[in-house]
């Protein structure tokens, strides 16, 4: 059986679904926005609650990637996501979300090599190696610089 070129591409543009990307990128913008615009709120409660400016960046990231981490093991970030598409890709919550996603779905494999062995595949050595050279450094400067 033969098909031509334009038969081809009548059964293709048939068979593809219909493009939604304006509402998706919609979708992204909202769900992106208010994920940022929740960050905003945490630094702002952060500030109030007497937190230099540094500090309460640090607990918003830390807050948020936390939330994120805890979302995927309940498997809910992947719904929010599932919705929002690079939405929840592009805020520091997709960072969590990438660390944590292959850990679970290896943990059958067991805590060793399973979770631990997977959980830094997609980020892979840059967030072990800037963990372990920002704890160091830290270490340092609290002992030794700090005056």
């Amino acid at each position: 059986m033969s098909v031509s070129k334009r038969e081809y591409k009548e059964m293709a543009e048939k068979a593809s679904p219909k493009s939604k990307s304006l509402k998706d990128c919609l979708k992204a913008f909202l769900i992106g926005g208010a994920i940022c615009t929740f960050g905003e709120f945490l630094s702002n409660l952060y500030l109030y609650m007497g937190l230099s400016k540094d500090e309460a960046s640090a607990f918003v990231s830390i807050t948020l990637i936390v939330i994120s981490a805890l979302l995927t093991g309940l498997g809910i970030y992947e719904k929010i996501a599932k919705h929002a598409g690079a939405g929840t890709l592009v805020p520091i919550t997709g960072f969590a979300n990438s660390v944590v996603s292959p850990a679970l779905e290896f943990k059958t494999e067991g805590y060793i090599l399973g979770v631990g062995a997977k959980i830094f595949i997609i980020s892979g050595p840059v967030i072990l190696y800037g963990i372990l050279s920002s704890s160091i450094y830290g270490i340092i400067y609290y002992f030794f610089l700090k005056g």
